[in-house]
């Protein structure tokens, strides 16, 4: 009586947890509304239409494209960041086996050289499972060692071939210019210039031309002595000679100068004398008698 007592007490705390409701931790939360599936004219569609047709080959399914079996064998490997030389021959295998399994399922062709790998794969696994004798382990002969230089092999030459395909390259990156030159003939018509403009011009090279230009002052040598021996030549003791033509004009003004101070040095000197008959009349000059 004890036991089906017992018996009933889990059953009777079930019912009493099922009756009871169920407090909900987040009452009073905004709650994430259903996402429609489709928006049709701005309609939201929740539910598929009952006569919606799709096709067997409607969704298709893009797959990573491998260049061959070694390409799909070592990214395997690095995706689970494995170390090629130690190699779970029997994860591999498998997962290269559901690889060929979805390809065959998509109805994709498969090269002969993937079902070659997939035997060679099952027979490496086997060889690894089976006993070995004593000779093959004195040997120390790995089954994976042929598959393991084939991948070393096939990742140089794959690092390579990326390594080349980064660098720049023409018509890709980089673009070769190409003009073609057009004979081209511009006929350019002088400038019609005012003559008023020309003066201006010629203004301004005169005015920058006084800039460089100066004034020197230089000092005829002109000799009192020598004046005064012409003067005593021109006059003579028994005529009168006009006081005027004792001047030569072409001399300019320091001439003059220099015959009037003769002429007063050859007074003073009494070598001369100037005679006037009248107020205002002619002056004349006449030598001393001696």
């Amino acid at each position: 009586m004890e036991e089906s007592t017992a018996e009933q007490q889990p059953e009777s705390l079930d019912s009493e947890v099922a009756a009871a409701p169920v407090e909900d931790g987040s009452a009073g939360q905004p709650q994430q509304s259903e996402m429609p599936f489709a928006v049709v004219q701005g309609a939201p569609q929740y539910t598929l239409p009952k006569d919606l047709y799709i096709p067997p080959d409607a969704l298709e399914v893009f797959l990573d494209a491998f260049e061959g079996p070694l390409d799909l064998l070592l990214y395997l490997i690095r995706r689970q960041n494995l170390d090629i030389l130690e190699i779970p021959i029997a994860d591999i295998t498998r997962q290269y086996m559901q690889y060929i399994e979805m390809m065959s399922e998509l109805r994709l062709e498969l090269a002969a050289e993937y079902l070659v790998m997939a035997a060679m794969l099952a027979e490496i696994k086997s060889r690894m499972l089976l006993p070995r004798s004593v000779e093959e382990d004195e040997e120390g002969e790995d089954p994976r060692a042929e598959l393991i230089r084939r991948l070393q092999e096939y990742e140089r030459f794959k690092q390579a071939a990326e390594d080349l395909n980064a660098l720049p390259q023409l018509g890709r990156d980089t673009y070769q210019a190409q003009a073609d030159l057009v004979d081209k003939h511009i006929d350019r018509k002088p400038p019609d210039v005012d003559l008023r403009e020309l003066l201006y011009a010629l203004r301004d090279v005169l005015h920058r031309a006084d800039m460089f230009s100066s004034h020197h002052v230089t000092r005829e040598p002109l000799s009192l002595r020598e004046r005064m021996s012409r003067v005593l030549e021109k006059v003579n003791p028994d005529t009168f000679t006009d006081f005027t033509d004792l001047f030569d004009i072409t001399e300019g003004r320091q001439g003059v100068v220099v015959t009037f101070m003769a002429v007063l040095e050859l007074i003073k000197q009494s070598l001369i004398e100037l005679v006037q008959a009248e107020a205002f009349a002619p002056i004349h000059v006449k030598a001393r008698s001696s």
